[in-house]
């Protein structure tokens, strides 16, 4: 027999089946509470409830562990190309020499977009954000594919569509930084990997050649894998609870999309690079902000130390610090705002203030310094952030249709005015 919880609201009590998943995360099953004792659950930002069951990704903060269909992130970032990854997470194995082949073949055919998307580009006021762009961009190949609007399409046309999305988003986001600065669009060229691509076309200049460095490639695809999912965060959710309303992928994803915009989420990197400038044009004195930091009663905060759920270390920012490290030294970059970045990262990992409260530099921190040292404007961070952690959304809508999950609909509770008579408006005072 299963193992209950006993739960007793106003002397009516009630026993709930526990849930354990596969790494022994004990979840109580409230399916029946409301039908049994008229209560429902408060949880303001869903911190205790889990929203779904899935077989994705694995995360435990207090561990620091991170891990995608079993495998470690520290394997995976290390071993793997993007595009496995993104398999990985999609397909439930990682792939064989043969299926990467045709993987990585399929997606190569469909990397480029309808040349009416420029036409809508050439709508946009000078000085759109490219997020709002992104989104825009993503949701509109629902009129170019209207055959992905089927929430009922056959197996081989959803991988389509999946197929579709993943090969466009790198063409995509290219064409939103050129289009930012009025240069000419550079097509994809197939014979290069999907990081290779994207990078060429975002950097390569129509009047000269673009040589792909080797380092900058490498930094570029671990920086992707370890954007690739991080199980039920805001974007990831977003996606599964428009999805669950049988809304088309190309939707979902753009609603994901905006859900990441967000500063305290997909955001977070570009606070870090605003910070940096903040201190340098206040004289670029690091450690006053470090004393300010430890201040309790000064307002400011660190950005890009901490994490909301790791309450150890961020096993990304292990992994991307090295890469950090790499690109800095390669390019040799003179960025007195890059200096400033590493005077915060030595003080935050020997100073027992932030030690003892475990305020380690997580990837957003690193993220952001290795964007800026590549040269890319502060406003793409969160659209380089979306084209990573594009395959963990197609996989989370992906396993919520297959399981055929219901429509999401969070109940509340109401805290506003009993019920009243309507007064006319001349009676109003």
């Amino acid at each position: 027999m299963s193992e209950t919880a006993k739960i007793n609201i106003q002397g009516k009590e009630t026993e709930l089946p526990l849930v354990v998943g596969t790494e022994n995360e004990v979840g109580i099953d409230i399916s029946t509470l409301r039908a049994t004792t008229g209560a429902v659950t408060l949880d303001l930002g869903y911190k205790n409830t889990g929203a779904t069951t899935s077989s994705i990704t694995y995360l435990d903060g207090e561990k620091g562990i991170l891990r995608h269909r079993g495998y470690s992130i520290e394997e995976l970032a290390d071993k793997a190309e993007f595009l496995e990854i993104a398999y990985l997470l999609i397909h439930g194995e990682l792939p064989t020499k043969e299926e990467y082949a045709d993987w990585d073949n399929e997606i190569r055919r469909h990397t480029l977009v309808n040349g009416d998307i420029q036409n809508i580009f050439d709508a946009w006021p000078t000085g759109s954000h490219p997020m709002g762009q992104l989104i825009a961009m993503i949701s509109s190949l629902s009129s170019f594919y209207p055959e992905s609007l089927d929430p009922n399409a056959s197996e081989e046309a959803r991988m389509r569509t999946i197929t579709r999305l993943l090969a466009k988003m790198p063409t995509i986001c290219a064409m939103i930084s050129k289009n930012r600065i009025g240069h000419p669009l550079i097509y994809p060229q197939n014979n290069l990997t999907y990081v290779e691509n994207y990078l060429n076309m975002t950097f390569k200049h129509v009047t000269e050649e673009y040589e792909l460095d080797p380092i900058l490639v490498r930094a570029m695809n671990k920086l992707m894998i370890l954007h690739a999912d991080h199980e039920q965060n805001c974007s990831a959710s977003t996606v599964r609870l428009v999805g669950s309303s049988h809304a088309n992928l190309y939707a979902s994803v753009s609603a994901g999309v905006a859900a990441l915009w967000g500063p305290l989420h997909g955001g977070a990197n570009q606070k870090v690079i605003e910070m940096l400038e903040a201190i340098q044009a206040d004289g670029g004195d690091a450690q006053k902000y470090i004393d300010k930091a430890k201040d309790k009663n000064d307002p400011f905060r660190l950005m890009g130390f901490g994490h909301r759920v790791y309450k150890n270390f961020d096993p990304r920012a292990k992994i991307i610090k090295k890469s950090a490290d790499e690109v800095l030294a390669k390019l040799g970059v003179n960025d007195p705002t890059l200096a400033i970045a590493k005077k915060l990262e030595e003080a935050a990992l020997s100073d027992p203030y932030f030690i003892e409260r475990k305020l380690f530099p997580n990837v957003d921190f690193y993220s952001g310094i290795i964007y800026r040292a590549m040269g890319f404007p502060v406003e793409m961070f969160t659209v380089l952030f979306a084209l990573g952690r594009l395959p963990g959304w197609i996989a989370q809508w992906k396993e919520m249709m297959e399981d055929k999950h219901p429509i999401g609909r969070p109940r509340q509770i109401y805290t506003g005015p009993v019920t009243r008579d309507f007064v006319p408006m001349e009676k109003r005072s």
